[in-house]
């Protein structure tokens, strides 16, 4: 690609100049650029995937973006003015990650070839946009029990500020390592030199739908028990809650979002509580929210800070530079969100969640930096009342024990009772032997009226 890239970039400033001679000779900083896009077989991969096989080569990577450097300018080719003899003296700077040359030193020239004294002139130089993010393979593609891992991407002029922390890309580009003075033991940094990015902005979910697949929804959709019957199919294993189970479907499915033509903005997710005893199922069919949505990212209340949860200003360890990086809302974003152990979770970590589950952005003003990031994603919260246990002698709110501003940004809120009934311990306990002698998915019990 280092080849063939600069050549088709040159054929195409010849075919600009044919029709535009002006428009063509605007200075080497407005250079043609062509991006690369089509299908790419093996090199479309995954941070994960990126080996030393494909070094030097093109590569189409897609992930989610986790940080972002600021927009920096880079020198491109200076200009440098000598008062002795009255001339300009021009120098270009090329660096590791360029095409079209050996590598330049970054020192300003202070005297030229006779000696003389130079003055740098600023305003007839010319520089270049570039910065850096951090794209990780997203999270419902990472295996289980690893960590995910990220790749840097390296943006310049037209491609700087097209992506920030949450957004889902896949970039095209040149897979290269870099050398570094300091480095004594033959490992090198790799990033990609972004040559195209591409956002993934439509249903992150799975469209590879078989034939059979599409006959059997439509084959579902006209039954009249439809809905009942998917409230069922979730969390099969689990015994009654049939109305916790309709709820978390509808969530799943999602409201329709309003935006209204005076700018109101109105949220489509519906935000769910479920409180109760210990034993009652609640985290079990968290996880089976995380395993049904296309995307979900699952928190607990005691392993995880309010800039987890939302963002953080980080400082870059290379260049020292703030950066943001995107919190577990915002990485949810057109998701869903499950915090376990909502009620350990302290004080000021919870009302870092007030203006996610309602606004449905992350509003950052720190170290001098501004942002609004979207979070439009639903929050199932799993909690148990304070005293651990419900006491039924006192009233709900005492029980609950979480500040009003909060339960109101809950649409629903479900308090889960571990009754002690002979009759209905008797019909769980049938419910699981049932499932533990059969092979194959028991048939669904008769459910509590």
């Amino acid at each position: 690609p280092a080849e063939y890239i600069p050549a088709f970039e040159e054929a195409l400033r010849e075919m600009v100049s044919n029709f535009d001679p002006s428009y063509a000779k605007q200075g080497t900083a407005n250079k043609f650029k062509i991006g690369v896009t089509g299908s790419f077989g093996s090199h479309h991969v995954s941070p994960r995937g990126l080996s030393s096989t494909f070094l030097n080569n093109i590569v189409y990577v897609e992930g989610i973006v986790t940080k972002c450097t600021l927009v920096r300018p880079k020198v491109m080719k200076s200009a440098h003015w000598c008062p002795t003899t009255k001339k300009f003296t021009f120098k270009e700077y090329r660096d590791h990650t360029s095409l079209a040359g050996a590598m330049t030193g970054s020192a300003y020239p202070q005297k030229d070839s006779e000696g003389h004294n130079l003055e740098t002139e600023f305003g007839m130089s010319e520089y270049m946009d570039h910065q850096i993010i951090t794209i990780q393979e997203m999270p419902e593609k990472a295996p289980p029990g690893q960590l995910p891992r990220s790749v840097e991407v390296l943006l310049e002029a037209d491609l700087v500020d097209t992506a920030k922390p949450g957004d889902r890309l896949q970039v095209a580009g040149i897979h290269r390592a870099l050398p570094s003075k300091a480095n004594q033991s033959g490992m090198f940094r790799t990033i990609v030199i972004g040559n195209n990015v591409v956002q993934l902005t439509k249903y992150t979910g799975s469209t590879d739908f078989t034939a059979e697949d599409l006959s059997n929804m439509k084959r579902i959709a006209k039954r009249d028990d439809c809905v009942d019957l998917l409230a069922h199919s979730l969390a099969p294993s689990i015994f009654g809650h049939e109305h916790e189970k309709m709820a978390l479907l509808l969530m799943l499915l999602g409201g329709a979002e309003r935006n209204l033509a005076n700018g109101t903005h109105l949220r489509g997710d519906i935000n769910i509580l479920m409180l109760g005893d210990p034993g009652t199922a609640k985290s079990q069919l968290l996880r089976a929210v995380m395993r049904t949505a296309p995307l979900a990212i699952s928190t607990t209340g005691r392993g995880s800070s309010g800039v987890g949860l939302t963002a953080a200003v980080t400082v870059d360890t290379e260049t020292g530079a703030r950066r943001l990086e995107a919190g577990a809302m915002v990485l949810a974003d057109r998701g869903v969100c499950c915090v376990d152990e909502f009620d350990k979770m302290l004080d000021a970590d919870r009302v870092a969640i007030h203006e996610v589950m309602e606004q449905q952005t992350v509003t950052i003003s720190k170290a001098g930096i501004h942002a609004s990031l979207n979070a439009r994603c639903a929050v199932v919260a799993a909690a148990n009342p304070v005293f651990g246990s419900y006491d039924p002698s006192l009233p709900p709110m005492q029980n609950i024990a979480m500040p009003d501003s909060l339960l109101s940004r809950f649409d629903l809120l479900f308090i889960i009772l571990d009754k002690k009934d002979a009759e209905s311990d008797r019909r769980i306990s049938s419910h699981v032997l049932r499932q533990h002698c059969s092979r194959h998915a028991p048939p669904p019990a008769d459910l509590p009226g």
